[in-house]
């Protein structure tokens, strides 16, 4: 690819931005009411930026960039595919949750009262990303365009409208449903409902390390990462933490639907103001910047996957690739898997409850993942000798482990909450909980000891000589 169709520092902001700064995580953080401006800046602290910073340093010095190509370089080959998998698995969980989004807000055309309608969401859920599937089959060039139209049109946009509609409240003076006070901005630690609804905002900042597989997509990447990364690290923050506020501030805490609540919020300020004829621009709006979101982390996982399946792995069919560079046969397999489970919508007594049991099960598994990917920096720095031009993570092997530890000790706090069940969210009993979501932590995870048995059957029966190189040493700067 030429330097002229490479992905451009703006180009990749908005690719990552898109990822992760999704307006539907606002109605999920502003759950946490006063004491979310002081979990937003903790979850930054101890997630957002050290994997914004262990993410810049490895793509900016490993030549095949993603989770595989570091675990593998660091653990070996098994460890690397027991990455990538957690990485791929928790994404086909939390799909239905972002398509029901999708879907919810889109009811807002049409009737509100669909967003509660199972059948509805389901039927959208499956039309939608079928869809999105069909358009990654083009490669990653259509792919960003579609997510940077996406981003400025349907995250941008109405990111500030949400922004300026909440300042417009502020200064007239209208009734606020939360009040910011020294007091009550820090949280009581005895109370477990906080920490679990700290499950939401680390979801919504996972992501950051899904742009590196383009890695030999972007122009000068040693500088490019670390710049998109550390422009995408700010915008995230700021806007979700205002995005937030603006739903604590108009909607009262039991009226906060975790599906349709962000359109919820804008109906009712749109409504205050005379404004109710905006209410279906916004509406569209939305439903295409969650569309652009989707875009990545659709296509990202299926290339690292795809990586794993070119060391034995996966069978071969997994390892063709269409004239785009695309692994069409993961991806229609990635859809068939998100169809099936759509069927947790049928589980549980009410969607905000489904919503949650998913994204609980999504979160765990990808922080076991970043588990993974933190002590793969600190294995490959040493392992690795990198070029004095490419960043790294500034204070040296003390800088390192103190990302490190911060990064890790996010995780464990997610891990542990995650398996604690919500309150004031219709699950059913807590036992039933309990037993759907330790089944599908176990059942998503037991796949890869398959998978392992087939590579070592594949690589018996295959000549020594036609078994891959192993590859990736730090990138040289030309």
């Amino acid at each position: 690819m030429s330097q002229l169709n490479k992905l451009s520092t703006l180009a990749l902001t908005l690719l990552i931005t898109g990822a992760i700064d999704s307006i539907r995580n606002l109605p999920a953080t502003a759950l946490f009411g006063t004491t979310l401006i002081f979990f937003f800046i903790f979850s930054a602290i101890v997630f957002l930026i050290p994997t914004a910073l262990v993410s810049a340093e490895l793509a900016a010095n490993i030549d095949e960039g993603g989770i595989y190509q570091w675990a593998r370089l660091a653990f070996g080959e098994r460890i690397g595919f027991l990455a990538v998998w957690l990485q791929w698995i928790n994404n086909i969980i939390w799909f239905p949750t972002i398509l029901s989004f999708i879907a919810g807000t889109a009811a807002y055309l049409i009737d509100p009262a669909l967003a509660e309608n199972k059948v509805y969401l389901v039927s959208v859920i499956l039309v939608t990303f079928w869809g999105l599937t069909l358009i990654n089959f083009k490669g990653i060039r259509l792919s960003a365009k579609f997510t940077s139209f996406c981003a400025i049109g349907g995250l941008i946009v109405p990111t500030i409208a949400i922004i300026l509609l909440l300042g417009t409240w502020l200064w007239i003076g209208k009734p606020l449903q939360i009040h910011l006070t020294p007091s009550n901005m820090i949280p009581h630690w005895g109370h477990v409902d906080n920490w679990i609804a700290l499950t939401a905002i680390m979801m919504g900042f996972a992501g950051m390390e899904l742009a590196t597989v383009h890695v030999n997509d972007v122009r000068n990447p040693q500088k490019t990462f670390p710049r998109a990364l550390a422009i995408s690290t700010v915008v995230i923050l700021v806007t979700m933490i205002l995005g937030s506020l603006a739903i604590a501030f108009v909607l009262p805490y039991d009226r906060i639907n975790l599906v349709n609540g962000t359109i919820q919020t804008f109906a009712y300020f749109l409504h205050a103001y005379h404004l109710s004829w905006l209410t279906p621009i916004l509406t569209l709006m939305l439903v295409i910047g969650s569309l652009g979101g989707m875009v990545s982390w659709i296509v990202s996982p299926i290339k690292g996957l795809a990586q794993a399946a070119h060391r034995g792995f996966l069978p071969p069919i997994f390892k063709q690739q269409n004239k785009h560079g695309v692994s069409q046969s993961l991806l229609v397999i990635q859809a068939v898997l998100v169809s099936l489970v759509c069927a947790a919508f049928l589980l549980l007594p009410s969607i905000n409850g489904s919503y949650w049991l998913l994204s609980a099960l999504s979160t765990q598994l990808y922080m076991l993942m970043y588990v993974l990917m933190f002590f793969c920096a600190l294995r490959l720095r040493k392992k690795i000798n990198y070029s004095p031009n490419t960043f790294v993570i500034p204070g040296k092997s003390l800088g390192l482990w103190l990302v490190c530890l911060l990064g890790l000790t996010g995780c464990a706090i997610t891990l542990i909450v995650g398996f604690i069940p919500p309150k004031g969210i219709n699950i059913g009993s807590n036992w039933y909980y309990e037993v759907i979501f330790c089944s599908g932590m176990i059942g998503l995870i037991i796949p890869v000891f398959f998978f392992y048995w087939y590579q070592v059957r594949n690589r018996m029966g295959t000549p020594v000589a036609t078994i891959e190189p192993v590859d990736g040493l730090a990138r040289q700067n030309s």
